[in-house]
């Protein structure tokens, strides 16, 4: 008996850290009400203990109210309906506290009982959470729309004047024009570009093709362009550390990170924008500085949010996801990066990525 008992102390202690390891809230009871089980994650979100909770009826500690206050487990009714009835959709309800839960049901049933309800499962997600959720949405629908309507409203306007009017214009005349809409096409494909990497890093689908890639020979590389594009040559300097690593990463990816932070400090910055790229312990750590204004501490945590785009955004102008990007490309590589005020009194973007022959290449 002893045994027996020590046995079931072990299965219960087992489930209880089971279902505390679950992400969502998760709440178990009879078909009578009486709670049976309230994981971690239940608390966190209902402020209710789980000793507190367990033996108890669910109206008297989780008693959810939808939005014209009917009392939720009663419109449930687990031992009523039809016995097919096996589940009860996710819908937002209220605790007398005020905040709000998505809640969802399970009733299990027991076919040797004709199907009568043996237990319900519930579980219960942050409403907080969702709206955030709704509101980034939108807020990127509005950000598109708007980034979208200039470029294409300058490529209709200069497309249609050309074709009603091509023989008023001289060979110079036309040749602005479709510059301004080569450029607006450019910039149309930049935004469905970030759009769609945006998707891939909150999927979690972001593919990395490594291969051996020259980090110096990528950052000058990409500051010749700048100066071809009319930017002052002594406005960039690099700084290359001695005997780096060789370095497996996706030359696409390194590019687009390079990038992002080299137009973010000419956007942002004043000064001098350096890249300075160096051995550290576990892999290559990359600078890029300015000496422009810095950011805040207090405003650090928030830089690599969707939509930051810093103090004077509307005059600076972009869609505030390139730092979002650069942060999801550098953690598709294994790497992290931080932001401080750098020495010259700007912003220092450093990343690290770690070295290492990947499996594929070792054979």
């Amino acid at each position: 008996m002893h045994g027996a008992d020590t046995d079931g102390r072990i299965v219960a202690a087992a489930c209880t850290i089971a279902i505390d390891d679950l992400p969502d809230g998760l709440i178990v009871a009879d078909r009578y009400g009486c709670v049976l089980a309230v994981n971690r994650a239940a608390s966190r979100l209902t402020g209710v203990a789980m000793e507190r909770a367990v033996g108890r009826h669910m109206n008297d500690v989780f008693p959810f109210r939808d939005h014209d206050g009917r009392d939720w487990w009663k419109a449930l009714d687990p031992e009523g309906g039809l016995r097919t009835r096996s589940r009860a959709p996710e819908r937002p309800l209220h605790l007398p506290g005020g905040q709000e839960l998505y809640v969802a049901a399970r009733l299990v049933r027991e076919p040797e009982r004709a199907g009568e309800v043996e237990r319900v499962t519930i579980t219960l997600r942050d409403g907080g959470a969702r709206a955030r959720l709704e509101r980034s949405r939108a807020d990127l629908v509005s950000t598109v729309a708007h980034e979208l309507r200039s470029p294409l409203t300058s490529v209709k306007g200069f497309t249609a004047t050309l074709l009603a009017k091509w023989t008023r214009f001289t060979d110079e005349q036309k040749r602005v024009m479709l510059e301004t809409v080569n450029n607006d096409a450019d910039r149309v494909t930049r935004l469905i570009t970030e759009l769609l990497d945006v998707s891939r890093i909150e999927s979690g689908r972001l593919e990395v093709r490594r291969q051996v890639v020259d980090l110096p020979a990528r950052a000058r590389r990409l500051l010749a362009g700048r100066v071809a594009a009319g930017e002052a040559e002594d406005r960039f300097r690099l700084i290359v550390g001695d005997d780096l690593p060789e370095m497996w990463l996706d030359q696409d990816k390194v590019d687009q990170i390079l990038g992002n932070l080299v137009e973010n400090a000419l956007r942002h910055g004043r000064g001098t924008v350096t890249i300075e790229i160096e051995s550290v312990g576990w892999g290559v750590a990359v600078s890029v500085r300015d000496e422009g204004e810095g950011i805040e501490p207090e405003l650090a945590p928030r830089v690599f949010r969707q939509f930051w785009r810093g103090g004077n955004s509307r005059r600076r102008g972009g869609t505030g996801l390139g730092l979002f990007i650069v942060k999801g490309l550098v953690e598709a590589h294994g790497g992290t990066i931080t932001v401080q005020r750098a020495p010259e009194g700007g912003a220092e973007f450093r990343f690290t990525v770690p070295t290492g022959t990947p499996d594929f290449a070792s054979v």
